[in-house]
């Protein structure tokens, strides 16, 4: 897996002794919520029985070969998500409808004090939902994750490589499974304009984020709200996005930039 975190989806498994260079073959379920009962599956070690490193990173290569995961995250407007994910707050964030079909089967990662440990029996009796695989340290609580898995063989791989090596797979997100693009402090004005014709004919909502005047916090500049209305709002910040182009309020933004005194200091291209 290409998480950040190397304790994704890799649980402690308990084994007898004699199985610990034991490999085994098990069944997942990808869309399943987690079992009333699975914290009846957390174990703790007794005589005869050790954790088992091998197997728990067999498990994780097999995973590594049938599925992939969307990251996803309940939280728009963290500081720190912005800074890690979103390129230092020079990219953006998409918001999606959660009730659409696409995002079938969510899981909510769970956020534990401790690693969560299993008997290997509890992988043999019956498919196990992945979603109990979906925990992470208490650490990470505030990314509020929540998480999309589909199967490889389902989803198309691309000719690229992430920064660590790892294939690339891509499915597509229907259009109308995103409400709105929230753009960067830092994006840049090109990269503004450029994401603005992508969406300017469909209903996606585009919104500028701001360093907002009080607290560590953003403000959302809107520039078009979703839906059918498509009427742009004009300020300091959205102007450039309008000049050039056909639109009525083209001359209104052109004059804001040149006139208002906020224009050079919101829009720095350095």
């Amino acid at each position: 897996m290409a998480f950040n975190d190397p304790f994704e989806l890799l649980p402690e498994i308990i084994v007898r002794t004699d199985q610990a260079e034991e490999q085994v073959s098990f069944s997942f379920d990808i869309l399943a919520p987690r079992r009333a009962n699975s914290l009846e599956a957390v174990v703790q070690l007794t005589d005869g029985q050790v954790a088992s490193d091998f197997t728990s990173r067999h498990i994780l290569d097999e995973l590594n070969q049938q599925i992939g995961i969307l990251c996803l995250s309940r939280c728009p407007n963290s500081i720190l998500m912005w800074s890690h994910y979103a390129d230092q707050y020079q990219g953006a964030v998409i918001s999606f409808d959660a009730d659409h079909e696409f995002f079938a089967g969510q899981i909510p990662v769970d956020y534990i004090e401790e690693r969560p440990k299993k008997h290997i029996d509890s992988y043999k009796s019956e498919p196990m939902p992945l979603a109990e695989l979906c925990a992470k340290p208490i650490e990470w609580k505030y990314e509020q994750e929540v998480r999309i898995v589909r199967a490889l063989r389902d989803c198309t791989r691309t000719e690229q490589l992430d920064v660590r090596g790892f294939p690339i797979f891509t499915t597509n997100v229907p259009e109308e499974a995103i409400v709105t693009v929230a753009l960067g402090e830092r994006t840049s004005i090109p990269e503004q304009r450029q994401i603005y014709e992508l969406i300017r004919d469909t209903k996606i909502g585009l919104t500028l984020s701001a360093v907002d005047n009080v607290g560590y916090k953003f403000r959302q500049e809107v520039f078009v709200y979703p839906g059918e209305s498509r009427n742009p709002t004009v300020s300091p910040r959205t102007a450039h996005l309008l000049v050039g182009t056909n639109s009525p309020l083209a001359e209104v933004a052109r004059l804001m930039i040149d006139k208002h005194p906020l224009s050079p200091i919101v829009n720095k291209t350095v």
